[in-house]
């Protein structure tokens, strides 16, 4: 059965001679796979295949069944033109990491209606925005991730909740007796990060790459506490590297 739906590329597998398989994060079904044939040969068709670049969001038709792993794709076009974020090295580093976290997040082909429309505006947003409000776009990201995912955080910090526990997902009088939680100065930034509303909030929060760094190690070993299953991402380092402001 057809459908139309919108979806974000994840990751694009040679298959054959000429074909590719995509993971696809849609808008209607969640994380799919999809074989596409002929997108790699020489024949005008094949000019398609630079539209499944990872992070490009697209609008597709495609054949839809519940029992089935593996789907195919009717018609697909860009969704949305980027303009610098596969141009620019620190957008495009930071886009890998979000592409990189959703598939280490999804597991199954469920729909998660407001975690793809908030990365579809995530993606839009960093592609437009300046430096001084993408530089904490990850932090931001994986915690409203963990949002969506079930994972919330509870709580506020205060000078009565000066320390957050990652192992409860939340902010404590006292610290607790692990090591999985943040100082008051980290749980506080964290504080600031989650009542963000917008992106364009971000740039208001100042702090240093080695501080960037030591949040974004904490938000990942949360969610690894809370999803069994959840492995270890290669783009940070990288990104870290980048993100040098």
């Amino acid at each position: 059965m057809l459908h139309k739906t919108r979806g974000i590329v994840l990751r694009t597998v040679k298959y054959g001679d000429t074909s590719v398989i995509v993971g696809i994060f849609t808008e209607l079904f969640g994380l799919q796979s999809y074989i596409v044939n002929g997108v790699r040969s020489s024949k005008p068709k094949a000019a398609k295949g630079n539209l499944l670049q990872p992070g490009n969001i697209l609008e597709m038709v495609v054949y839809h069944h519940e029992v089935k792993n593996l789907h195919r794709i009717a018609e697909f076009k860009l969704g949305y033109i980027y303009t610098a974020l596969h141009y620019n090295v620190v957008k495009n580093t930071i886009a890998l990491y979000l592409i990189e976290l959703l598939q280490k997040s999804l597991k199954q082909p469920e729909q998660h209606l407001e975690l793809y429309y908030f990365t579809e505006n995530t993606l839009q947003l960093l592609d437009g925005s300046p430096t001084a409000v993408i530089a904490n776009l990850p932090l931001f990201y994986t915690l409203k991730l963990a949002e969506f995912l079930g994972f919330r955080l509870n709580g506020h910090f205060s000078e009565y909740t000066p320390y957050l526990d990652l192992q409860e997902g939340t902010f404590t009088y006292l610290p607790p007796h692990h090591t999985d939680h943040l100082d008051p100065e980290y749980s506080e930034l964290t504080d600031r990060l989650i009542q963000c509303s917008e992106v364009q909030q971000l740039a208001a929060i100042s702090m240093t790459k080695e501080k960037r760094r030591k949040l974004l190690y904490a938000y990942l070993d949360f969610l690894r506490l809370h999803m069994p299953d959840f492995t270890e991402l290669h783009s940070p380092p990288i990104l870290h590297e980048i993100l040098d402001a």
